[in-house]
């Protein structure tokens, strides 16, 4: 892609009503083919619908994501340090061994949810200070190196699988202490699909001062060749309560609606954009990724 466009990545969706390992697959090998440059899954505990866990189904992924940078969500206050690291050390040895020199994201996030916390024994009101405690040790723990830390009740922790490739840190989170965190600890800000573009302007400008360089930005699309289509459908999922999300929030229309949106988002300081498709409805998910594919050949 030109420099005037961000680089753009998929965050496959993990609940699906039926065959959810399936129908990820066939959107992992969509979107490999379109030309995305990563692929990331999220993190959920505690769910009433079919979810696909992370970790095992980024396993399975991987076999059809052998050349780009590739990983996955850890709401890292729900993660003990050495299980989250063991999981992370596991999954980038396996990347690693065809992609040595290609990254593997581990993005972190703070959590939310009574329910998940409590059935996980974790403690909301801790979660700030769990998740500035968990990046160092797991980090440390990736390094090859021994952890004794009281905090977490650790005693001479090691991960016996790790790889040498490398690990990038995407920490997300739209907090004034989230970006303060992101700067200081990681190697990129992920950013929230429901940020408006004045949170965005404030949140790099923030961030910048800090030290941080890159941005990626969370955005939920439904896009179609037919773009009128595209947009009524993204309207009716709104009507409907689409995650909060206001209809601003979405990409939606055709490559060129995206290509225009994309422009603007460069402009406010974005680097990458990683797109979520918000449609339940496999086809409508396949073409929003052939979509995304024209716009990355149109600006090639």
């Amino acid at each position: 892609m030109t420099s005037s466009l961000p680089r753009i990545g998929v965050s496959l969706a993990s609940n699906h009503r039926s065959a959810a390992p399936t129908r990820m697959i066939e959107r992992a090998r969509t979107a490999h083919q379109a030309g995305l440059i990563s692929l990331t899954l999220g993190d959920h505990h505690d769910m009433k619908v079919p979810y696909a866990q992370n970790t095992p189904m980024l396993g399975r992924l991987l076999a059809e994501w052998t050349d780009r940078p590739v990983g996955c969500l850890f709401l890292t206050p729900l993660w003990k340090p050495l299980l989250m690291a063991e999981h992370i050390g596991t999954l980038a040895a396996i990347h690693h061994a065809s992609s040595p020199n290609v990254p593997f994201i581990v993005q972190t996030g703070i959590g939310w949810g009574d329910a998940q916390f409590a059935n996980l024994g974790a403690n909301m009101s801790h979660r700030g200070r769990d998740i500035d405690a968990a990046i160092p040790a797991v980090k440390a723990l990736l390094a090859g190196e021994t952890v004794t830390d009281a905090y977490f009740g650790l005693v001479d922790a090691t991960v016996g699988l790790r790889s040498s490739g490398p690990i990038e840190w995407w920490i997300g989170g739209t907090a004034e202490v989230a970006i303060d965190r992101a700067a200081r600890l990681g190697d990129c800000w992920y950013g929230s699909p429901g940020q408006d573009d004045e949170s965005i302007r404030v949140g790099v400008d923030r961030y910048r001062s800090a030290g941080g360089t890159r941005f990626a930005l969370r955005r939920d699309a439904l896009l179609l060749n037919d773009a009128d289509q595209a947009r009524e459908s993204a309207q009716s999922l709104v009507t409907r309560g689409y995650r909060g999300l206001a209809f601003e929030r979405l990409l939606t229309g055709s490559s060129n609606d995206v290509a225009e949106r994309a422009a603007e988002l460069a402009a406010l300081g974005v680097d990458d954009i990683i797109v979520r498709c918000a449609s339940p409805d496999q086809p409508t998910a396949i073409e929003t990724l052939q979509v995304l594919g024209q716009t990355i050949e149109q600006a090639a």
